[in-house]
Order: structure tokens, then C-alpha cells, then sequence
């Protein structure tokens, strides 16, 4: 079940945003890295929303398949439609975007 490009929470945009700024001040090549883990996991749940169960709050999570240490939270709206939630850093408390 291939699904249309996800929408994205505001939430989820800053957090991807301000993971991308971080790499970025350290590394250009390491910010690409990060924007092209992020593409391959939201490729990946596009591809196939229903691979990953779901967890808290209907929410569901692909964890970055590299050296990236973050998650993918989504939830699907309905049947054609992904929600990006976070873009969550595994060090960082996992309740912080609960009230998504």
C-alpha cells in the first residue's frame, strides 16, 4: 500500500530542521547524510505504513537504519495518508512530543 507524500507536523518539521542545523555546523557532509537518512525512512514508511506496529498514542516508529541515532514517529490519518509526528533523537525523552 503505497501511499502520497506524508504531512508533516509543525513539530516534526522543527525537529528535522534543528537536527539538519546541527550536523550542518559540524559537517556539510554529515548534514547530507542526516537529510538522506530522513528520506530513506520516510520512503520506507510511505512504502509500507503498516511494517512497523504501533506504540503510544496510535503512533507508529521507524528507527533510522544507519548511523544516525534518531526515530521516525508518524501515525496514519487514514488509509492514504501518513503524519510525520517527530523526528526524535534517541537520547532525548520520548514524551516531549506527546501532545502532538
Amino acid at each position: 500500500m503505497a501511499l502520497s507524500d506524508p504531512r508533516w507536523h509543525d513539530g516534526a518539521v522543527e525537529d528535522a530542521l534543528s537536527a539538519r542545523n546541527w550536523y550542518a555546523k559540524r559537517s556539510a557532509m554529515a548534514a547530507r547524510g542526516f537529510l538522506l537518512s530522513l528520506e530513506s525512512a520516510i520512503d520506507a514508511v510511505v512504502e509500507a505504513p503498516l511494517r512497523w506496529p504501533k506504540a503510544r498514542h496510535g503512533c507508529r516508529r521507524h528507527v533510522f537504519p544507519n548511523q544516525y541515532p534518531f526515530t521516525l514517529v508518524y501515525r496514519l490519518l487514514d488509509e492514504d495518508t501518513v503524519q510525520i509526528v517527530a523526528v526524535v533523537h534517541q537520547k532525548r525523552p520520548p514524551e516531549y512530543w506527546h501532545d502532538r
